[in-house]
Formats: C-alpha cells, sequence, structure tokens
C-alpha cells in the first residue's frame, strides 16, 4: 500500500462522503474487507478523484449519472450526499435524474429519484 496516497484519498473521502461515514467503514473492516477499503481509499480517493482533469463538483455529476445506470442504490445514496457536499444542487441532481432517464431508462431513474429524495428528507431532518 502506498501510505501517501491513500492518506490523500482518506482526507479526499472523509471530504466528499463525511468523516463519519468513512471511519465507520474502515473501523469495521476486517481481514477479509481490509484490503478493498484500502484499495478504494488508495486508488479511487487517492489516485483518480484527486486528478487535476476535473474538478469534485463534475465528478459527482458524473458518478450520480454512472451509478444510476448501474442501478446501485446504495453507493448512489452516498453520492448524492457527496454531491451535495460538492456543491452539487438538488435541482442538477434532478437534471441527472432526468437525463439518466432518457439514456438508462425510465426504471433507473425512478429508483435514482427515490434515493435522492430519501437522502434529501435525511439531511433535512
Amino acid at each position: 500500500m502506498n501510505k501517501e496516497l491513500f492518506d490523500k484519498g482518506l482526507q479526499t473521502r472523509r471530504e466528499v462522503l463525511g468523516a463519519d461515514y468513512v471511519d465507520a467503514s474502515i473501523r469495521n473492516a476486517d481481514d477479509f474487507s481490509r484490503p478493498m477499503q484500502e484499495l478504494v481509499t488508495q486508488y479511487c480517493w487517492g489516485d483518480v478523484w484527486n486528478r487535476p482533469g476535473l474538478d469534485r463538483r463534475t465528478r459527482s455529476l458524473l458518478n450520480l449519472a454512472m451509478l444510476t445506470a448501474l442501478n446501485r442504490p446504495h453507493e448512489l445514496k452516498l453520492h448524492v450526499r457527496g454531491a451535495l457536499n460538492n456543491g452539487v444542487t438538488k435541482d442538477e441532481i434532478r437534471e441527472v435524474l432526468l437525463q439518466a432517464a432518457i439514456y438508462c431508462g425510465v426504471p433507473a431513474a425512478i429508483d435514482g429519484f427515490r434515493v435522492a429524495r430519501e437522502v434529501f428528507k435525511e439531511i433535512s431532518t
């Protein structure tokens, strides 16, 4: 493991997804799942999320579209929160999901709207 890249990724991951969630994911990792947490933190968050080609806001918009297309509601929920943390508005999230309806299918977009509404409700209470 590249400690410098891991630490950089851990910082980015905490800033986007929230320290409580990220710290719990790492703390709750066992011998089986720890290598996955290390890979995600170092590679996804340390390397790719910190590349200079796109800002975090743009990366969040892309993730929302891709996770909707892949029908990954758990990850979509995390990244709706992350998108909000990165300055994406609710209106922009709605537009991404409407666009996804055209290219990914209405059922995928409906699930995306459901997940996004859950997040909005959670953060407003």
